[in-house]
């Protein structure tokens, strides 16, 4: 596979996605980059923006085996995982396999559900393996978390805990979408008949588990150059110095810039990462990594405000 096939195979996901999904293009181009970097991703969003739709069209135009699980305040760490059931005519525990046992999980309003659920999917999202009764069960490289939670909704929700939380690779805001995009996604409806069935129907798979294999080969082809690792070490410490954050990046956080930069630059037709892919990335990748501390919040600061004042402070290789 050369790297103009990866950049086509891409195009193609992304006109399948915009069959459905309209206005969220910068979405899909973050939920590439996490396919081919091998990350987890956390859509957040009001209600109604199309976080479970963009999920599912995702799933749709891959050949992978694709698990959902609606998160409940009941919901226990059985139902994800699966459980070991006896059976009588074999006299032999027999595990029932869960729907984490897919390729793409899509884990919708995952903070609906209590940290022991949670919790659950912290071995599964890091090592891409589970352990059940004392037995590890490995998920496969292709496996990947989509997970949504509603941000307005306070009453019955459980914020995740950062341990999990930098576990995702990046943490997409979906917003409402322009007024002329919100008019096409109304007619696109309206031209079909009421609760017309899936939207996803009819979709062409497009990414098979043997050309993903041979995509993220490609992607581990190319070698960050030392001043582009420097670059992303000095904006990951600059978050552990800054004033206005209490709790900085991780190394982890560090390592993710990185393998995203890669997978940006093969989808972008290059062998190289440059400044601009870091820059692209270290938003949607530190957004949810960090803990702001009083100075910001009294001032009214968010955690992407924050950054860009890290990244414009940062001076970039040249």
């Amino acid at each position: 596979m050369t790297l103009e096939t990866l950049r086509d195979r891409a195009d193609a996901l992304r006109a399948e996605i915009g069959r459905t999904v309209l206005g969220q293009e910068e979405a899909v181009d973050l939920l590439l980059v996490a396919l081919f970097a091998r990350g987890h991703i956390l859509l957040e969003g009001p209600p109604g923006t199309a976080k479970t739709l963009l999920a599912r069209s995702f799933a749709a135009a891959l050949a992978l085996e694709f698990g959902r699980v609606q998160f409940t305040p009941d919901l226990m760490p059985g139902d994800i995982l699966g459980t070991s059931i006896f059976n009588f005519q074999t006299n032999a525990f027999v595990l029932t396999k869960g729907p984490v046992f897919s390729q793409v999980l899509l884990a919708d309003e995952i903070n609906r559900a209590p940290p022991k659920t949670q919790a659950a999917l912290l071995q599964a999202m890091n090592e891409r393996m589970v352990s059940i009764d004392g037995t590890d069960h490995t998920l496969g490289s292709d496996f990947i978390v989509i997970a949504t939670q509603n941000p307005i909704e306070q009453q019955g929700t459980y914020p995740l805990p950062e341990a999990q939380l930098d576990r995702f690779l990046f943490k997409i805001e979906i917003d409402f979408p322009p007024e002329d995009v919100e008019m096409a996604i109304l007619k696109q409806h309206a031209a079909k008949p009421i609760e017309a069935g899936l939207e996803t129907a009819g979709f062409v798979k497009v990414l098979d588990a043997a050309t993903l294999a041979e995509s993220r080969d490609l992607i581990d082809g190319i070698i960050l150059k030392d001043d582009i690792l420097a670059y992303i070490l000095r904006l990951i410490r600059a978050t552990r110095t800054n004033p206005e954050i209490s709790h900085g990046a991780s190394t982890r956080a560090a390592d993710a810039v990185a393998r995203a930069a890669r997978a940006l630059a093969a989808l972008s037709g290059r062998d190289f990462a440059i400044p601009d892919d870091v820059k692209r990335l270290f938003i949607p990748a530190l957004r949810h990594r960090i803990v702001l501390g009083p100075t910001a919040e009294i001032e009214g600061r968010d955690a992407e405000q924050v950054l860009q004042n890290i990244l414009n402070q940062i001076e970039a290789p040249r």
